[in-house]
C-alpha cells in the first residue's frame, strides 16, 4: 500500500489511480479517501490521474496525537505533492479540505496547481466574530465537540440523515441507501477519537479570509443551497467574493453530501474543469 512520511515522521495513506492530468482530492473533516467511492472511479475511468489522501488520524494514515491545525495538514499535503511530484494539479477541497487546499496555496504557492475546486467547503470562516457576525455560536462547536467526546459513534449516526438530506428531509427522501449512509457514518468512525474532535475545532476556528484572498488560480465554487453545515451565504457567496473570477454552481435542494446524493452531477462538472 502506498505511504508517504511527511515531516514529523507520520505515514500518510493515499490512493493512487488512473494516468493522465492529476487530480488530488481531498476529504471532508471526519471522512477518508473513501468517500470519493463516486468519484475515484468516473475520473480516473475518464484519463485522469486521481490520487486521494488519507488525512493524519483517519483510515490507513498513522494518528498521532497532535497536527490536526491547518498549517500542519497544508504541509502534509505538499509532502505528498512533492513526493509524487506532481504538476498541474487539479486541487479538489470537499468542506475541511478546502481549508486544506487553501492553506496549502497560502503556505506553499501554486506552482504546481492549475486550479481549485471547493466543493461544500468551510471557507472562509465558519464562527460567528466581530467582523463575522453572521457566523456560527461558539457554544455550537462546543455541543458539537461534547457530543463526539461522549459517544463519537451515537453523534455520526444521528448528523448522517443531515448531512445528505439537510435539515429539515425526512431519511426515505435522501437519494441513498440505508446501507451507503450507515457505511459512510462507519468510514467516519475510522479514525483517532482526538483527530475527529481536533479537527472539528480547527474547522470551526481557523480564520481563512486572507488564505481565500490569495488564491491565484482558475477556482469553481459548488455548493448546495441547503448545506447546514457549511452553510451557502455564509460560506460559498463569501468565499467566492474573495476569489475574484471564481465560478460558483449552486446545487438546488443539496445539504452537505453533494459527493454521494448528486455524484453524476458533480462528476461531470470535476471531468470538465480538470479538463480545461
Amino acid at each position: 500500500m502506498p505511504f508517504v512520511t511527511v515531516k514529523d515522521g507520520t505515514q500518510l495513506y493515499y490512493e493512487d489511480w488512473g494516468t493522465g492530468r492529476p487530480v488530488v482530492l481531498l476529504a471532508s473533516a471526519t471522512m477518508n479517501s473513501r468517500m470519493w467511492e463516486f468519484q475515484g472511479p468516473y475520473l480516473a475511468g475518464h484519463g485522469l490521474r486521481c490520487i486521494m489522501p488519507d488525512r493524519r488520524g483517519f483510515g490507513r494514515s498513522q494518528r498521532p496525537w497532535d497536527g490536526y491545525d491547518y498549517d500542519t495538514l497544508a504541509d502534509d499535503l505538499a509532502c505528498l505533492i512533492d513526493h509524487l511530484g506532481l504538476q498541474e494539479v487539479t486541487l479538489v477541497g470537499y468542506a475541511m479540505g478546502g481549508g486544506e487546499a487553501v492553506r496549502y496555496l497560502a503556505r506553499h504557492g501554486s506552482h504546481r496547481v492549475a486550479r481549485l475546486a471547493l466543493v461544500c467547503a468551510t471557507t472562509p470562516y465558519l464562527l460567528r466574530a466581530a467582523d463575522n457576525p453572521d457566523g456560527i455560536d461558539s457554544h455550537v462547536l462546543e455541543q458539537t465537540t461534547a457530543a463526539m467526546s461522549a459517544d463519537r459513534a451515537a453523534y455520526l449516526a444521528q448528523i448522517t440523515s443531515v448531512f445528505f438530506g439537510g435539515l429539515q428531509a425526512a431519511p426515505e427522501t435522501i437519494p441513498l441507501s440505508g446501507q451507503m449512509m450507515d457505511w459512510m457514518a462507519q468510514q467516519a468512525l475510522d479514525s483517532s477519537p482526538r483527530a475527529t474532535v481536533e479537527v472539528t475545532r480547527t474547522l470551526f476556528t481557523q480564520d481563512l479570509r486572507e488564505d481565500v484572498r490569495g488564491v491565484d488560480v482558475p477556482t469553481l465554487i459548488v455548493h448546495g443551497d441547503q448545506d447546514p453545515s457549511a452553510p451557502l451565504e455564509l460560506c460559498a457567496r463569501r468565499t467566492a467574493g474573495l476569489i475574484p473570477g471564481s465560478r460558483t454552481v449552486v446545487y438546488e435542494g443539496g445539504a452537505h453530501g453533494l459527493f454521494a446524493t448528486h455524484a453524476d452531477r458533480l462528476n461531470k462538472q470535476l471531468l470538465e474543469f480538470a479538463g480545461q
